[in-house]
């Protein structure tokens, strides 16, 4: 995941892990993570057997529903 971008426009975090096939930093993981979760258990347990296509619908979903207060992302000790 080195060299990559975080999957929110204007955010310049160094990324952290998969969101679809591509990748989210730390604390928009984190929020990711808690926006399937408080869609329900049984899609937080259906999102670990879906085809790489699917989860990336799945977080397009997610991103559009970022407030603008999110984005940007400020980096921390700059």
């Amino acid at each position: 995941m080195s060299g990559q971008n975080c999957l929110i426009e204007g955010c310049q975090a160094r990324v952290y892990a998969p969101a679809g096939t591509q990748s989210v930093c730390k604390d928009h993981f984190l929020g990711f993570l808690t926006w399937r979760r408080r869609r329900g258990p049984q899609m937080f347990r259906r999102y670990a057997g879906m085809a790489m296509e699917e989860r990336d619908q799945i977080a397009t979903e997610w991103r559009q529903t970022l407030g603008t207060k999110d984005l940007p992302h400020p980096i921390p000790g700059l």
